[in-house]
């Protein structure tokens, strides 16, 4: 790859290494939403909450993400369809099952995690799709994600 990032000018390499960090904190902070939102949605709808608890059109559009994938050839990214959700749509599956999450978020109401999924989704963007993150959008990011985990403090 080495020989390819040669043509790649300076100031985008650097943007590249600069922008890793946000990528990381992000994948990470995701992932372990994911996590959570399985492991208590399990606990609190049980085996079935996929099917009986995510709303319809989330269901829908993981199982189309899935089958798109699938029809190209690649390999699945997971057995779980969570993986395939959006960011925006795990915020809906919080908004949909709050009587589950509700006690993990005990000093918080629902519309404040709902504004603190949403900051996080807003930032989200460029991160995802590979475009520089100013600074203020980078204090916003470590802001967004520490607020996530002090609500559940």
């Amino acid at each position: 790859m080495a020989d390819y990032l040669r043509q790649v000018d300076f100031e985008t390499l650097a943007d590249a290494d600069r922008m890793s960090e946000f990528y990381k904190l992000f994948y990470a902070l995701e992932n372990d939403m994911r996590d959570l939102i399985e492991s208590t949605m399990l606990d609190g709808k049980g085996k079935q909450w996929w099917i009986e608890a995510v709303p319809q059109v989330v269901r829908d559009n993981a199982q189309k993400n899935y089958d798109r994938e699938a029809a190209e050839g690649l390999p699945p990214r997971s057995d779980r369809l969570i993986d395939y959700t959006t960011f925006g749509e795990l915020g809906e599956i919080v908004k949909d099952n709050w009587e589950v999450f509700s006690g993990m978020f005990s000093n918080a109401t629902r519309n404040r995690v709902l504004r603190v999924i949403n900051r996080l989704n807003l930032v989200r963007g460029p991160i995802a799709h590979c475009n520089f993150l100013p600074e203020e959008e980078a204090i916003r990011l470590k802001l967004a994600i520490r607020d996530w985990y002090k609500l559940m403090e």
